[in-house]
């Protein structure tokens, strides 16, 4: 009965447009004044108890890390080194943006983030350039779906964190199909920028000095993966350390190397990743007590239950959770599902033996492409709101890119290669 109102209450509460985290909170509340065995102190336990791990430091160290390599002039050098790399290409710009979006995929860590960067700094340009704004809406939203599998993502650390899997290995597995569906989006934009006529390529040489300076810069910055990547299976540092030496870093290339930052922009970066933490933070602690209520009440057990005595194979098990994934994403923040999903399913594809890594990629790459899937995505809504785009006119131009999605989210959930053969050879 009481779990039955806390679901009732979080339906309506998504219906009525209340911010995940609310409503999350609202309906485990009212699982507790309902009637349910557990005294209300429990819920106060849970919440906190949500946010007590070490590996959940690495969250606020990585967006750190990301906040000071914008604030730092990296974003912009590597927005130099994409565009430089781009400009034989057609729709320079366009693809330039998907190139960026997967350098920022080590810095930044975070779709939302990604997003709304490069819908601050590339779509103006592109919109000066002859695209349309809703096409470069469409490539800037579906282009940051890259950073929720390049590590550092903060989508691989939760997950890892919640079904304890190893997260260097997860970091690892991302990185394949990460590539891959940047390379697939850039094949995408040069058959969408021939057809419609955007942006021809650019014939004139580039001096050998303006190659060796812009790249010199841009390395300094993509240095930051590998040092994350190589500390950890080195063994030098743990994820959650490897977060603190990536915020180091992004500070002494700020402070020392390229010289942007001084005492006031470390401060408003500070500010700024505090505020982007606790957002993130707040939506972990109020998902681990909806996802506690829902284990309390056999939840996990019974769905474990069903779909194993159901579902017959491992590649049926695969599709119904991409089906269930893709369809809840339209209306789920990523985190929240990631929380309060992921130790539903994870469970269940262990005992049809999958591998708890790849099941991880696939598992976030369905919470990402909902963020940028209506009603609800949250990368749709923060792109549209920066570039002025109606709804309906994003989704018009989204329609190519989400289709793209779907198609490499079936290859990644039937190939476990992609995603396991780099952890396996590294580890």
């Amino acid at each position: 009965m009481a779990v039955g109102i806390a679901l009732v209450a979080l339906f309506v509460l998504f219906c009525l447009g209340t911010p995940v985290a609310f409503a999350l909170f609202a309906s485990s509340l009212a699982y507790f004044l309902v009637g349910a065995d557990q005294p209300m102190v429990t819920l106060i336990q849970r919440l906190a108890g949500g946010l007590e791990s070490i590996s959940l430091l690495a969250i606020p160290f990585f967006i750190m890390a990301g906040v000071f390599m914008n604030h730092s002039g990296i974003t912009e050098r590597l927005l130099t080194l994409a565009e430089l790399l781009t400009r034989r290409m057609h729709g320079g710009l366009a693809q330039a943006n998907v190139l960026l979006s997967t350098f920022m995929g080590g810095l930044s860590g975070s779709n939302i983030a990604d997003a709304a960067m490069n819908a601050k700094l590339l779509v103006p340009s592109m919109t000066a350039a002859g695209y349309p704004k809703a096409f470069s809406s469409a490539i800037t939203a579906s282009s940051s779906l890259i950073t929720s599998t390049i590590p550092p993502g903060i989508a691989l650390i939760v997950y890892g964190y919640v079904n304890n899997v190893s997260i260097g290995r997860l970091f690892l597995a991302g990185v394949v199909p990460g590539v891959l569906m940047a390379v697939a989006m850039m094949v995408l934009v040069s058959i969408q920028c021939r057809r419609l006529g955007y942006q021809k390529p650019r014939r004139e040489r580039v001096s050998r000095h303006e190659w060796i300076s812009v790249t010199r810069a841009g390395i300094i910055a993509l240095l930051l993966p590998v040092v994350v990547i190589g500390g950890i299976r080195v063994g030098v540092f743990t994820p959650t350390e490897a977060g603190a030496m990536a915020v180091l870093y992004a500070l002494i290339v700020g402070l020392f190397v390229y010289r942007q930052m001084g005492l006031g922009s470390v401060a408003l970066a500070t500010r700024e990743s505090l505020m982007a933490s606790v957002n993130v933070l707040f939506i972990i602690a109020v998902a681990s007590g909806f996802a506690r209520v829902l284990t309390w009440e056999q939840i996990p057990q019974q769905i474990a239950l069903m779909l194993s005595s159901e579902v017959g194979s491992a590649v049926g098990f695969l599709l119904i959770a991409n089906a269930l994934l893709l369809i809840l994403g339209m209306f789920l923040e990523g985190n929240a599902i990631l929380i309060v999903l992921s130790p539903l399913l994870a469970p269940v594809a262990a005992q049809f033996g999958i591998d708890p890594v790849h099941f991880g990629i696939v598992f976030i790459l369905n919470a990402s492409i909902g963020t940028i899937t209506p009603p609800l995505g949250t990368v749709m809504f923060t792109t549209c709101s920066i570039t002025g785009v109606s709804i309906g006119a994003f989704i018009r131009a989204i329609v190519p890119y989400w289709l793209l999605l779907v198609a490499l989210l079936l290859v990644v959930t039937f190939i476990p290669a992609i995603s396991l053969t780099l952890p396996s050879w590294v580890f």
